[in-house]
């Protein structure tokens, strides 16, 4: 076909106009619902989610007087921002950094050792076979259907028993049970690990602890990742087991914003003198509660989405 050909079968603008307007003329009236349905639930979680966080980052700008008397969406300046930055660092001699790595210890502390319980406990649930192993797989199970807040009550008796209760353990020990990664790194072990891959190793003269350390656990990084992350986010954020376990200068971040709102005259009215936080504060401070797990996850986006997709396959 020469090029003469190929431009005079090629559309014209008004024909491809028309087919544009015939497609168009197709849709029914369900994907037309369907649309407006998809538009009203991103419009709502745009309007749940977004827009508080927006409002935390201009409030964390403005001075005490402009955030009541400006808009809500209106910014504030940067002199307004370091105001309210001075006033919450220099809140009982900077005692904001101290509950900033009271939580970066308990959470990197009770990770490290999450990850050298649960990675090989889920490959051994997967690739071992073990008298109980079917009873340790469904304990787990339950375990992660139970409630956070219902073992607060058990695991306070026992630190207190022993006498945790106040010292950096406390905060470790249960922030390091975490039986949802030993599930994630089963299902993983499960799917995506091909077992020939660790005969082979076997027949070249490994031994289970060579195969694991050299075979599995090289293959098992994105899984690793995402239990990391999520048992990290989970720390970070946990807030009523340290408020009970570790009182007073051990407290971690979480607990330390409960400290700071109420010494908030809007919320506390007995709240006055040298102590007082005003409300721009509380942001920034709420703010800086949240860079670390924002940064974490900008960094490690990759290996997040790699664990989250891995297993949806099976070879």
């Amino acid at each position: 076909m020469s090029a003469t050909d190929v431009a005079r079968s090629a559309p014209t603008p008004a024909a491809r106009e028309a087919q544009r307007r015939e497609a168009r003329s197709d849709v029914t009236p369900g994907a037309w619902l369907g649309r407006v349905a998809m538009i009203v639930v991103a419009v709502f979680f745009v309007q749940f989610f977004v827009i508080p966080i927006v409002w935390l980052l201009l409030a964390s700008t403005k001075s005490p007087h402009d955030l009541i008397t400006t808009g809500p969406f209106t910014a504030g300046s940067f002199s307004d921002l370091a105001a309210n930055w001075n006033a919450l660092v220099t809140f009982q001699d900077g005692i904001v950094f101290r509950w900033l790595g009271n939580s970066t210890y308990y959470s990197l502390a009770a990770l490290v050792i999450t990850l050298v319980t649960t990675v090989p406990a889920g490959y051994a649930l997967a690739l071992s076979s073990f008298r109980g192993r079917h009873l340790l797989l469904t304990t787990t199970l339950v375990v992660m259907l139970i409630p956070n807040t219902a073992l607060v009550l058990p695991i306070f008796l026992e630190l207190s028993t022993v006498g945790l209760i106040g010292k950096p353990l406390a905060a470790i020990l249960p922030f390091s049970f975490f039986p949802f990664g030993v599930y994630l790194t089963y299902i993983y072990f499960s799917t995506s690990v091909p077992r020939d891959l660790l005969d082979a190793a076997r027949i070249d003269g490994c031994g289970e602890l060579a195969v694991f350390l050299r075979v599995a656990m090289p293959l098992a990084t994105p899984v690793i990742a995402l239990v990391g992350f999520f048992s990290f986010v989970a720390n970070w954020n946990n807030f009523f087991l340290p408020f009970l376990t570790v009182p007073g200068k051990g407290s971690p971040i979480q607990v330390g914003l409960t400290d700071l709102l109420s010494n908030v005259p809007s919320f506390n009215p007995t709240a006055a003198g040298v102590t007082a936080i005003e409300l721009p504060t509380l942001a920034v401070a709420t703010l800086l509660s949240v860079l670390p797990v924002l940064l974490i996850f900008l960094f490690s986006q990759r290996f997040l989405v790699a664990g989250l997709t891995a297993g949806g396959t099976k070879e």
